[in-house]
């Protein structure tokens, strides 16, 4: 049964499980008193009711978009919540929510653009945002309306039960589950952090084309930060669950899993060391390495670098970039990962993109603006970090598929070197590709084993580099389960990232002199 209650109720429902929230005027000034579903069973019909517009509406808005002769215009509509519940040593000692709820009008004019916000959806605000957003253009036009269509879209991140219908009081026992656990597994924890974040956006896009999509978006994370101390040495790790779920997701195995990582990453730091400094043979562990491939490679590959010729990858399409067995994509449509995507943020399909197809380089990252300029079809990169802001090519879930080797073949082919398991603290330059990455967890590799932990050490390396390093991949790929936010000229939006195990041959590692 789809639940239906009252809009100012339901704006109102962001704000009850937190201390001090509150609703602004702003944001109720721009909704209908009628009654509205929660979820993603909502049709267009219901995305306009929800943001009390219609379409005839936004025919007009998009006319004064249009109106001193730009190409094209379109409007992004969203309404988040975000609730956030921290506990510390057994007593939950913060709680907030935010509510958020505009519209982003864009107008585009050969490859300039003009962008303006509105946190009032009234008629007379978007037309004035809308008036802005045309300064962009400067002759005159009259734009005879459009009729919307609105394709069917997939659903990649199904949900038992939306957030809304989440009280304060059954999201605790979560926290406190995992606090307990972690201070039960071992007697030198002295400290525990967990958090708790669940966040909904209600989106709905039109254009002047006649595209009108809308889309209902999940996201959850459970957090978890250790301290221990062993002879007066103190010890800091974390783990974290994050994706776009519901609560059903957080099960016993999964609290479990997260107290459990927390602690034995922390712990192991007690006996990590340093390896010796210098370039050595890295193995990159299935799973959250991916941050790697993530910042020192993907970002090269968003087509608006390339378009500026900025990124070191701008000359690199249908050339050899790494061995036959290497295969990377970014994609929107893994099930309920982070970075997955319904449709991007200009009403394009998600899919799964390949940018390097047996090594060679296939294709950038392209939103509205890079496909016309390279003359290709959108990628569904197109993202933003909300309503306030234009999009631009971000990544998704970008990842390295399956290679031909085994995981313990590719350990025991290594005579001295390190085993990176995750990573923190990463800069990279665009243009060169270099980068520096602290990691957080790892190990030793001697003789072919995994032997003592280690931490504290930086590599220090070049992507493209790096790729033609790769000198073995495994078949044992592992999606990231944590929380990731990319950020990308002041925007943040979640991702994921995957990797199988991974050798390279060599890339420079911080250590101690031998």
């Amino acid at each position: 049964m789809k639940a239906i209650i009252n809009r100012r109720d339901f704006l109102k429902a962001g704000a009850v499980t937190a201390v001090g929230a509150a609703v602004l005027p702003h944001v109720l000034s721009g909704c209908t008193t009628g009654p509205a579903k929660i979820g993603g069973n909502m049709t267009i019909h219901d995305y306009l009711e929800h943001f009390g517009v219609t379409e005839q509406m936004i025919q007009q808005i998009i006319a004064e978009g249009l109106s001193k002769g730009g190409d094209y215009c379109d409007l992004f509509f969203q309404h988040s919540i975000g609730n956030y519940i921290g506990l510390e040593d057994n007593a939950v000692n913060r709680a907030y929510s935010d509510i958020s709820f505009g519209v982003g009008i864009r107008v585009l004019k050969g490859d300039q653009t003009g962008y303006s916000f509105s946190e009032e959806v009234s008629l007379n605000a978007m037309k004035s945002a809308a008036r802005t957003a045309a300064n962009i253009a400067n002759s005159s036009a009259t734009v005879e309306p459009v009729a919307f269509e609105s394709p069917k879209l997939p659903s990649y991140y199904m949900i038992k039960t939306p957030w809304e219908e989440i009280s304060i009081n059954e999201k605790i026992p979560y926290l406190q589950q995992v606090n307990d656990k972690v201070f039960a597994m071992d007697s030198r924890v002295i400290k525990s952090n967990v958090w708790f974040n669940d966040e909904t956006s209600y989106v709905l896009f039109a254009n002047s084309e006649g595209l009108m999509t809308c889309d209902y978006q999940p996201m959850a994370q459970l957090s978890v930060s250790v301290t221990a101390e062993q002879n007066g040495q103190k010890e800091q790790n974390y783990f974290d669950y994050s994706g776009r779920r519901g609560i059903e997701f957080f099960t016993p195995e999964a609290i479990n899993t997260l107290a459990t990582e927390a602690v034995k990453r922390t712990v192991s730091l007690f006996d990590a060391v340093k390896p010796k400094a210098g370039e050595l043979p890295v193995v990159l562990a299935a799973g959250s390495s991916g941050i790697l491939l993530h910042e020192a490679i993907g970002h090269g590959m968003e087509a608006d670098f390339n378009r500026k010729e900025t990124s070191i990858f701008s000359d690199k399409i249908g050339k050899k970039v790494a061995n036959d067995f290497v295969t990377i994509v970014d994609d929107g449509t893994n099930p309920n990962i982070r970075g997955s995507i319904n449709v991007d943020d200009e009403g394009n399909n998600t899919e799964k993109t390949y940018l390097v197809a047996g090594g060679t380089m296939e294709s950038y990252l392209h939103d509205r603006i890079s496909a016309q300029h390279y003359g290709v079809k959108p990628t569904g990169n197109g993202r933003r970090e909300s309503f306030r802001h234009m999009p631009m090519p971000r990544m998704r879930n970008t990842y390295m598929e399956n290679g031909p080797h085994k995981k313990d073949e590719i350990i025991e082919s290594v005579k001295y070197g390190v085993y990176a398991e995750s990573f923190s603290n990463g800069q990279v330059m665009i243009g060169a590709g270099d980068f520096t990455f602290y990691v957080k967890s790892g190990y030793l590799i001697e003789d072919g084993k995994l032997t003592r932990p280690i931490k504290d050490i930086n590599i220090i390396g070049n992507g493209p580099k790096v790729l033609a390093d790769i000198e073995m991949v495994a078949d044992d790929l592992k999606m990231a389960e944590g929380g990731w936010t990319c950020g990308k000229n002041g925007q943040g939006v979640p991702v994921s990232q995957g990797l199988p195990t991974v050798k390279v041959s060599k890339i420079t590692v911080g250590g101690v002199n031998a």
